[in-house]
């Protein structure tokens, strides 16, 4: 896990060398159809990936987009209606059967079919009119890094071709070196807060919901920590009973509109007694965690999970475990 961490930033480098036509051909697929809106067809990684997408393509582009749930075509063989949509489907070994259905269906039932797969010629690859190749190279972890980091700029590159966003297509070729820094990022101080915990709130908002989403599947894979993903709102209703000195929460600010509210979110968690760390240097009672800005809103928060994952490794090891072989988990799993 530690060397596919260290190697993100080349992965993505690689992936612009090797899929970035047919990224800017499923782009100007989807400029040309102009979809009414966009589903995704995705689990664990791969569906925080789906999620930080959704946000994008909504903040960027007004479309709206849900998550189909597999169990929709794989078990109750249901057909739905998906004229002028498009279909994303996220997997990183392109074969688990219901994501395999899924798609299938989506596409039958009108969807333009785009798949974002680690591996070439895969069932998932032939679902879809445009297969993408997110050249992330072998991930023998089981824990999803580099190919949850290169799901989410193929996408983000996709979106760029569709709206004609030149700024955010630059963003997503400069991540190489921004997410160099990222990985270089210490959050060993956060560590400290963990070490007797039995569980953990992580925050976010937008975009770093998702990446929130990511890092508490992390948390539970590979250091067999309990931990929650909330919005930055949502955690001051019922949630917030659970919260008492020592608490330890991780709240994920990216440079972007949300930014405020998270950072008040987690002033005010701190203001109770809780242990909680921020990515900005704007809270005034949450300590501060190092943080990779890039100049873009979506890819200053996509890179969080990069320092976070340098984290996570380091941080599995020093509870005695191996990140690289959790308990009761393998890499691929195929449900149906």
């Amino acid at each position: 896990m530690r060397r596919e961490v260290l190697e993100i930033p080349q992965a993505v480098a690689r992936l612009f060398d090797r899929s970035s036509v047919e990224i800017e051909r499923a782009g100007s697929t989807l400029r040309t159809i102009d979809p009414n809106v966009i589903v995704t067809v995705a689990r664990g990684s791969s569906d925080h990936a789906a999620s930080f997408l959704k946000y994008a393509i909504e903040l960027t582009i007004g479309v709206p987009v849900a998550s189909l749930g597999p169990s929709i075509a794989s078990i109750y063989e249901v057909r739905l209606k998906l004229a002028n949509a498009a279909c994303i489907a996220i997997s990183q070994s392109g074969k688990s059967p219901d994501i395999v259905a899924m798609t299938h269906t989506a596409c039958r039932g009108g969807a333009t079919g785009i798949a974002l797969t680690n591996t070439a010629g895969s069932p998932l690859t032939k679902a879809v009119g445009h297969p993408i190749d997110i050249a992330a190279g072998a991930e023998k972890s089981v824990a999803a890094t580099k190919t949850f980091v290169n799901s989410a700029v193929a996408g983000l590159g996709i979106l760029a071709h569709w709206a004609g966003d030149k700024a955010l297509l630059t963003a997503a070729r400069e991540l190489p070196q921004h997410l160099e820094r990222a990985v270089a990022c210490d959050w060993n101080i956060f560590g400290d807060a963990l070490d007797r915990a039995p569980s953990v709130f992580v925050l976010g908002r937008g975009p770093t919901l998702a990446i929130a989403n990511e890092v508490a599947l992390k948390f539970k894979e590979t250091c067999s920590l309990h931990a929650e993903a909330y919005s930055g709102a949502e955690v001051m209703h019922g949630p917030m009973a659970l919260v008492g000195p020592g608490f330890p929460v991780l709240a994920l600010a990216a440079r972007d509109r949300a930014e405020v509210s998270i950072v008040d979110a987690a002033d005010v968690l701190a203001g109770k007694g809780a242990a909680t760390f921020v990515t900005s240097d704007r809270a005034s009672k949450a300590a501060h965690l190092p943080f990779a800005a890039t100049g873009h809103p979506l890819t200053d928060a996509l890179v969080l999970i990069a320092s976070f994952y340098a984290f996570v490794e380091a941080f599995a090891r020093r509870r005695g475990l191996n990140p690289d072989e959790p308990r009761n988990l393998r890499k691929v799993t195929e449900t149906i």
